[in-house]
């Protein structure tokens, strides 16, 4: 039998062996216990004899070598536990000589002593740059949310959330991670401008600067479709078309064709000019599509405008 520092007068350990409740060094044989129970609140190695340390055995099978820290309670543990014998390696980690401050985390650095360190936490946050569309008010619809650092894992995707100038915040109801810099998210939202917040799964946020999402009515039209009037060959024509938006409207002559000498201003809706060309009395067919400042575009609406060639050659008829 092998023994550690002096030969015991005993292989099985007596309560003579033990001094002030202490088991000393020179009382301890290999093969003497297996079990070593210690009730006061230090294990400490003062001998020189040995090489100083604890070695926490595997079962030499399938269990490695571990060290557990219980709780005040013993109901819950943080464990150390040695890499597998399949790693076909072990290494040393050696704690560092200070104190860490706030902000920083105990990691490797970077060489092959394993020398711990203490180093700033490196904070990877998601940034929101665009999103996709102009989505109607009320109406749950799907965007595409652009940035950069996006993260999920298998079982969590990122929280988004709509911001209103009054700091309100409304998450969306559906989530999909698409990659690092780009997400799908279903909003209901009330007429506004909001700024987008995404969260990743790991706590890590980010939000846009700026609000980046509308939610707001496509253009609709106050001017009646059909006729704008009938009138004389060669005189001015003057009339305007009109369609609301909860901002600026522009519109475009998007199929048809106006009379001779006749134009549309896109900023007002006004269609005038000068009429030339006609021989006949000639009516006019056309389409105009109105587009938001947010590049919502209403529905096309068709107008007409008749251009008569009377017995008498004037006048206007509205």
């Amino acid at each position: 039998m092998a023994y550690v520092g002096r030969t015991p007068s005993n292989a099985v350990l007596t309560s003579s062996d033990i001094e002030d409740g202490v088991v000393i060094a020179s009382k301890i044989a290999t093969n003497a216990v297996e079990t070593a129970k210690v009730k006061a609140d230090n294990i400490t190695n003062a001998k020189t004899e040995f090489t100083p340390g604890l070695e926490i055995k595997g079962d030499g099978a399938s269990a490695a070598g571990k060290l557990t820290l219980n709780c005040e309670q013993n109901t819950h543990a943080v464990h150390i536990q040695s890499p597998a014998h399949s790693a076909g390696a072990g290494y040393t980690l050696t704690l560092p000589t200070g104190v860490g401050t706030d902000g920083q985390v105990l990691s490797t650095d970077g060489t092959s002593t394993n020398q711990l360190a203490w180093i700033d936490a490196v904070e990877v946050k998601p940034t929101v740059t665009a999103v996709s569309a102009v989505i109607p008010p009320s109406i749950a619809t799907s965007v595409t949310i652009t940035g950069t650092n996006f993260a999920s894992d298998s079982t969590h995707v990122p929280i988004v959330e709509a911001v209103s100038s009054t700091n309100a915040y409304t998450r969306a109801s559906v989530v999909s991670w698409t990659s690092a810099t780009s997400i799908s998210a279903t909003f209901n939202l009330a007429l506004g401008d909001y700024r987008v917040r995404v969260e990743n799964p790991d706590g890590n946020a980010g939000m846009s600067t700026n609000a980046i999402l509308q939610s707001s009515t496509a253009p609709t039209w106050t001017t009646a479709a059909g006729s704008l009037g009938t009138f004389a060959a060669e005189a001015a024509i003057s009339e305007t078309v009109v369609a609301s938006s909860d901002s600026a409207v522009t519109y475009a002559k998007t199929s048809g064709s106006f009379p001779g000498g006749v134009t549309l201003a896109t900023a007002t809706g006004v269609i005038s000019g000068t009429e030339t060309g006609s021989s006949a009395t000639t009516t006019y067919t056309f389409e105009i599509t109105p587009t938001d400042a947010e590049s919502q575009v209403g529905a096309a609406r068709e107008f007409t405008m008749t251009i008569s060639h009377g017995a008498s050659g004037g006048g206007q008829f509205n």
